[in-house]
């Protein structure tokens, strides 16, 4: 099954709600909420207040991706609002098993992120505990960037990893993706597809089916 999550970092919030149900109707699978705190990534975007605030929009799967130092302090909190499936950056961790055993204690999906810097290794020991894998491929912190060819190589490393280990895994990709590219994730072993600009930008009900078409060939 391959899952779209649009990314509602490139929303409009003056009219959030609006463009929730829009995509939730058009056949968008997740919310994803990338949850900025102005030190791991330079920007600060939202938190908890409206992540709860809409948590009462949609039913749709809540993909929290908390781009934050030590996100273990704030597990609890993101379970209480609503998150199905929390994301933390392996490179923000100071002890990732411990925080991953955390949001499992929560009844919660657990999904590492990695930079596009980072090598796949750096969760090789924890991937039986994951339900989920994030490729970032972007540098994070700001909507709107190209896709960085070498991530794609990332995910086929993942994919491999997991058939190794045996491990039925789910894998994101989030950065870059629009309907002209996202075959390349896909063909590699991405799918859950993250999209931002790619959805929210011109005609959202358009550009979600749009790659929900493309999904639906696979």
């Amino acid at each position: 099954m391959i899952y779209l999550a649009p990314s509602i970092l490139s929303a409009d919030f003056n009219i959030l709600g609006e463009q929730l149900r829009i995509i939730d109707e058009a056949g968008a699978d997740y919310i994803h909420l990338d949850v900025m705190d102005g030190m791991f990534v330079p920007q600060i975007s939202f938190g908890m207040p409206i992540i709860k605030s809409i948590r009462k929009s949609t039913d749709k799967v809540f993909d929290v991706h908390l781009m934050i130092e030590e996100p273990d302090r704030y597990i609890d909190d993101f379970a209480k609002i609503g998150a199905d499936i929390i994301t933390v950056h392996a490179e923000a961790c100071r002890h990732l098993d411990r925080t991953i055993n955390h949001i499992k204690e929560k009844g919660i999906k657990a999904c590492v992120a990695l930079n596009p810097a980072t090598p796949v290794s750096a969760i090789e020991y924890i991937m039986d505990s994951l339900d989920m894998v994030l490729i970032m491929s972007v540098n994070p912190g700001f909507g709107g960037q190209k896709l960085i060819p070498y991530c794609i190589d990332k995910i086929v490393e993942v994919k491999a990893l997991a058939q190794i280990k045996n491990l039925d895994i789910d894998i994101e990709i989030d950065g870059g993706m629009t309907p002209d590219n996202v075959s390349l994730a896909l063909d590699a072993g991405a799918n859950v597809i993250v999209a931002g600009s790619a959805v929210f930008n011109g005609d959202i009900e358009a550009n979600t089916k749009k790659f929900k078409q493309i999904f639906a060939k696979y």
